[in-house]
């Protein structure tokens, strides 16, 4: 394994120097196809132009289950001090896709390395498009790759836990992410005859003031949506009143019903507030994927997992669902999964920086125990 530690940390700065945007991951599945012929008994296959398949079949009948990594980063500048920054200005890991990849690689370099005198069948999925809405993970369900499989697993990094830990959860794991844009439609008009204006400023603060309370009073206390207001755009100078305000924001849901509410509720609260000012508005939708639910079964495989690599006390559980959104959940739709967390914060590092941060960084010594959870899943549900 102390081979293999050194081969995650090479695959991994690799993969940050190079970075490439969602559905623009040519050169990331080519590297990654290339290390994968490498490896012996392996089947591969691209799906899609910027995905990678790879599978490996026992010769004795069994469970087949997929294990998942998305290649692709974020457009952000890098701003950490590492000596294999990304050469790809205005591109950057900053999620950690690099490490799921390498990670990955890992797992398939070892399984694959066993032979083909096991049961059932893993499939290895380097994945597209993760981080743009509604995410490479449909592409590759309407393709078929979830046909016959019985669980599919996969880790994120997050730096809220130390390396050496696992996080768990069962149940509610991700958010829906919906997000809008509003136009509200007045009429323009000089700054010292307001009076003689609809002016859409006004009515679009009393229509982010109105949004708050779909969360605090049309919302099941037990069940509430997250709704943040991110964009108003209104006016380009200080003696004009335009005569068009752009509203913008997101909403995180972990209920199919609620999210659908929420969505009626603001589109009621925006044209009822513009009726009243004489305003017209639209509303316009990005849909993104639905919440990811962990399998109760899959999830007690992934402690089990866990628990066999860094032991029972470093594995923890997740006290609260997250409500950054995965389209992870595109798989968990239509196949029992389970998505959870590894550990790669060394305070040795300095701070903490959040997932999507410019100056985001993790401890490399947690690469291997993403490797051996993804390996101990598959000796355990494929055993020999």
């Amino acid at each position: 394994m102390k081979d293999l530690q050194k081969q995650l940390i090479i695959w991994r700065r690799h993969l940050h120097q190079y970075p490439e945007l969602s559905y623009h991951e040519v050169e990331t599945a080519a590297y990654v196809e290339k290390q994968l012929q490498t490896m012996p008994n392996l089947h591969l296959s691209k799906l899609t132009e910027t995905s990678v398949l790879a599978v490996l079949k026992g010769t004795k009948p069994g469970k087949t289950i997929a294990l998942r990594a998305d290649m692709d980063a974020l457009p952000i500048q890098e701003e950490t001090d590492l000596p294999f920054q990304s050469k790809h200005a205005g591109v950057m890991h900053s999620c950690g896709h690099d490490a799921h990849t390498a990670m990955l690689l890992g797992a398939a370099r070892e399984l694959s390395a066993r032979g083909t005198d096991f049961a059932g069948e893993i499939r290895f999925i380097f994945q597209h498009g993760e981080e743009v809405a509604p995410g490479g993970a449909v592409d590759l369900v309407a393709k078929g790759i979830m046909n016959d499989v019985d669980y599919i697993f996969a880790l994120h990094v997050h730096p809220d836990y130390e390396t050496g830990q696992i996080a768990l959860r069962s149940g509610k794991m991700n958010a829906a992410g919906d997000d809008f844009q509003i136009t509200v439609r007045g009429k323009g008009g000089h700054a010292s005859e307001p009076y003689k204006a609809t002016d859409p400023l006004i009515i679009g603060t009393e229509i982010v003031a109105a949004l708050q309370t779909i969360v605090s009073r049309k919302m099941p206390t037990f069940d509430t949506p997250v709704l943040s207001v991110t964009m108003f755009h209104c006016g380009s100078a200080p003696n004009i009143i335009d005569d068009q305000a752009k509203i913008g924001g997101t909403i995180r849901s972990h209920n199919e019903r609620v999210r659908v509410a929420s969505r009626e509720q603001l589109e009621k609260i925006v044209h009822n507030v513009c009726l009243m000012h004489g305003a017209t508005a639209s509303v316009d939708w990005d849909l993104g994927c639905s919440a990811v639910i962990n399998d109760e079964e899959a999830t007690a495989y992934a402690e089990q997992a866990a628990i066999a690599v860094v032991g029972e006390m470093r594995t923890v559980p997740i006290p609260e669902p997250l409500f950054i959104a995965e389209d992870f959940s595109a798989y968990t739709e239509v196949v029992p999964g389970a998505m959870q967390l590894l550990g790669v914060y060394n305070k040795a590092l300095g701070d903490p920086y959040p997932l999507h941060h410019a100056k985001f960084r993790l401890d490399e010594r947690a690469l291997i125990n993403g490797s051996r959870y993804f390996i101990q899943l598959a000796e355990d549900l494929c055993p020999t």
